[in-house]
């Protein structure tokens, strides 16, 4: 696995060499976004297992060669559990995330016969990895160059695996024939991120 720093945001050549889809991840200061906390990286992962992990500027945070990746409908966004992560992104880099597929969504509407939906349960049992996410409660907002080996590690493996992941969901979505309910799921997510945002943590359907 290579993993490249990247301060600000990724080159033109970077942003140019990424034609059909990229897994993305984030990190923040909390999980209280936007009422607290802020977003500290952003790591991406091509189909070619480069992994680039970003600390945007924390004054403007713009980043228009990766918000043009991020708002191109051709390219496709792989995430676990999107509903942080673009939150984070749309509020922060003033951007819509186009074209997802979520592996946390994916894996509760098709991963029936079980209930844990976690990364690293997915990691373990499409993968036959075991990852390491003791690293989560890490200080993510120093400077990039100040990251520990394993906490490079740990942001890298939050986006690593996403492309095997997908495409073995996808398969069991079509074989169980539950891709429309998935894809309406997906249509909804923007909804649940505005209501995020707009402070409605709970669900708002339950009686």
């Amino acid at each position: 696995m290579k993993i490249t720093k990247i301060k600000e945001d990724i080159t033109p050549e970077i942003a140019s060499s990424i034609k059909d889809s990229i897994a993305i991840d984030t990190e923040a200061t909390g999980l209280q976004i936007p009422s607290r906390d802020k977003l500290s990286l952003i790591q991406i992962c091509d189909s070619q297992n480069n992994v680039y992990i970003i600390q945007p500027d924390k004054n403007n945070f713009k980043a228009p060669n990766l918000v043009s990746i991020l708002e191109n409908e051709k390219i496709l966004k792989i995430g676990h559990f999107l509903r942080f992560d673009k939150n984070a992104l749309e509020f922060f880099l003033k951007c819509k995330v186009k074209n997802i597929f979520d592996t946390k969504i994916a894996s509760k509407i098709v991963r029936t016969y079980t209930d844990a939906h976690g990364l690293k349960n997915l990691v373990q049992e499409f993968c036959n990895k075991s990852i390491d996410k003791r690293q989560g409660s890490s200080d993510w907002n120093k400077d990039i160059n100040e990251l520990s080996d394993k906490q490079l590690e740990y942001a890298a493996n939050d986006v690593i695996f996403l492309h095997k992941i997908k495409t073995e969901l996808e398969k069991m979505l079509l074989r169980e024939k539950r891709m429309e309910i998935f894809q309406k799921c997906l249509a909804f997510l923007d909804t649940r991120v505005e209501l995020d945002q707009k402070g409605f943590k709970e669900d708002i359907f339950e009686h």
